[in-house]
């Protein structure tokens, strides 16, 4: 049986058998049986390297450990208000802060910058996904939105529906007006900048869907 541990693009945590290409984690969420028991601790959600050294994740969600999550791509970890890892990324994580601090100056680090996450990734009661308003044209791409109930992400003119095992139903991205956003803005403004991670940004499915009318 699969481990509750893949993230949506809502933060959320399925169980699904498909890999994901990025590995990270939020503290431990899970109690000594392996269940799922709170959605985060702390404030501290980070996004990883699958392989990091010789370092090895076996076996996975030990007790009081932290709980090791997986993400289809980047674009999906960003999504969920994940930012990329301090140690196995710093390459990523000391170009995040550089853009941050171009964006929205102030104090910086990682304390500073996954408090703000925080508050842009929850609602006040730290229970559901924060989503906010854009004009669709406006979103760069990896970004995610809310089309028809379901995440999607935007890709070139189209929009791609998510799911555990890549991207499928590709759609026109033709849209007028504003549409929910589910990446949380400060994250969006690291893709506006051209963010290019260590890891795969999104998954190779994004560019191999086929056409489907709007």
């Amino acid at each position: 049986m699969p481990l509750q541990n893949r993230v949506t693009p809502l933060g959320e945590l399925i169980a699904d058998p498909s890999r994901g290409l990025v590995y990270g984690n939020r503290g431990c969420l899970h109690d000594e049986a392996g269940r799922i028991r709170r959605r985060f601790a702390g404030r501290r959600w980070i996004a990883c390297r699958l392989r990091f050294r010789d370092w090895r994740r076996h076996p996975l969600m030990r007790p009081g450990g932290f709980t090791e999550l997986f993400f289809l791509d980047e674009a999906t970890a960003l999504a969920a208000g994940h930012r990329p890892c301090a140690l196995c990324r710093r390459d990523d994580y000391l170009r995040l802060v550089a853009i941050w601090r171009g964006l929205h100056g102030g104090p910086l680090g990682a304390d500073a910058i996954d408090e703000r996450l925080h508050r842009e990734r929850l609602d006040p009661a730290g229970r559901s996904p924060r989503l906010h308003e854009a004009p669709i044209d406006s979103l760069p791409d990896a970004t995610f939105v809310m089309y028809g109930g379901t995440p999607h992400v935007c890709v070139g003119g189209n929009l791609l529906r998510w799911t555990a095992g890549g991207y499928v139903g590709r759609r026109s991205r033709s849209l007028r007006g504003r549409v929910q956003v589910i990446t949380p803005p400060s994250l969006i403004g690291i893709l506006r900048a051209g963010w290019d991670p260590v890891v795969p940004l999104l998954h190779p499915s994004a560019f191999a869907v086929p056409q489907r009318a709007s």
